[in-house]
């Protein structure tokens, strides 16, 4: 009785405005690429093991001590990422209680709204098991590859924001609908292969992990591969939504963004192989990695629409406040 008197309650709170509920689902998209960025900044500087255990910082201390084998630097290098992950769990729950309260309510946005601070838990115990294995090669891959989901998800939960339940609506000619996840095939490996060249690389987070026992020139051409076949499929995208006389001009946007993401990161990934991976180098490619996934899913939405609709109507609500 009084878990439903609590829920009636909330229940009766008002919504935010649509441009608030895009702020904060902004914010979610922005903090989830920057948890990423973060954890090569760790990674980078040897801090991984800065703080030795988990959830506490040093046993028996939840913050920074000083301490005979952990330098201070690192210490707080490693915290401020903890500390990071604090602040994307809040904004996460503040978009999905904006997602629960809006009017009317929508079972996916409320569901992808959910997924945003439940994501941020998960981070957090496989960052834990990252911490606990020491580093190994696959728990930093596993837990870049989190992130790299979560802002595929943000993305869809920002878009979600101006979309109905129902079922997706197709824009485009039938050969891109099937080439898209094909592409989201080839992202998905080109990600995969990125963290192996990490594996395999100099920035292990502390310089007593083991590294991938493969060579690291061939897992970069393994990589690079992925982008050129990546970069042939969107080409092909290009000259569908071109060829596609009722194709929406959003999509042709999106499309010119995507491609300059992924021209732009595979530069910087050319220029970070030759100059011997240079730290700087390391954390911006992982920043531009967040940036093409993002652009992906904004194309990948833009293929599919989700009239929304009043309850009890047909008529679609061409504004959203």
């Amino acid at each position: 009785m009084a878990l439903e008197t609590l829920k009636n309650r909330i229940d009766r709170l008002p919504g935010a405005s649509v441009r608030t509920q895009r702020a904060v689902a902004v914010g979610v998209l922005l903090t989830q690429a920057l948890i990423a960025v973060a954890g090569s900044v760790v990674r980078v500087t040897g801090s991984g093991l800065g703080c030795s255990t988990w959830p506490e910082c040093q046993p028996g201390s939840m913050v920074p001590v000083d301490h005979p084998e952990f330098a201070a630097l690192h210490q707080w290098i490693e915290f401020g990422n903890r500390l990071l992950t604090g602040v994307v769990g809040i904004i996460a729950f503040a978009a999905f209680a904006l997602a629960y309260l809006d009017r009317p309510r929508r079972r996916r946005y409320v569901r992808l709204g959910f997924i945003m601070p439940a994501g941020v838990v998960v981070q957090a115990v496989i960052g834990g098991m990252t911490v606990r294995f020491d580093l190994l090669w696959w728990t930093v891959a596993v837990h870049f590859l989190a992130s790299a989901l979560m802002v595929w998800l943000a993305t869809l939960f920002l878009h979600s924001i101006d979309e109905g339940d129902g079922p997706p609506v197709h824009r485009g000619l039938a050969p891109l609908r099937g080439l898209l996840p094909l592409m989201v095939v080839v992202l998905v490996g080109m990600l995969i292969a990125g963290t192996m060249v990490t594996g395999a690389g100099p920035h292990a987070g502390d310089p007593n992990t083991p590294r991938l026992a493969l060579p690291v020139d061939t897992l970069a051409h393994v990589h690079a591969a992925f982008l050129y076949v990546f970069l042939g499929m969107l080409v092909a995208v290009g000259v569908m939504i071109k060829a596609d006389a009722d194709a929406p001009p959003v999509l042709w946007r999106r499309f010119l963004l995507l491609t300059a993401v992924v021209l732009a990161q595979g530069l910087l990934g050319f220029v970070q192989y030759w100059t011997g991976v240079p730290e700087l180098l390391v954390s911006l490619h992982v920043l531009g990695a967040t940036a093409v996934i993002a652009a992906t899913a904004s194309l990948w939405a833009g293929t599919r629409e989700r009239p929304l609709v009043r309850p009890g109507s047909d008529r679609v609500l061409v504004t959203r406040g």
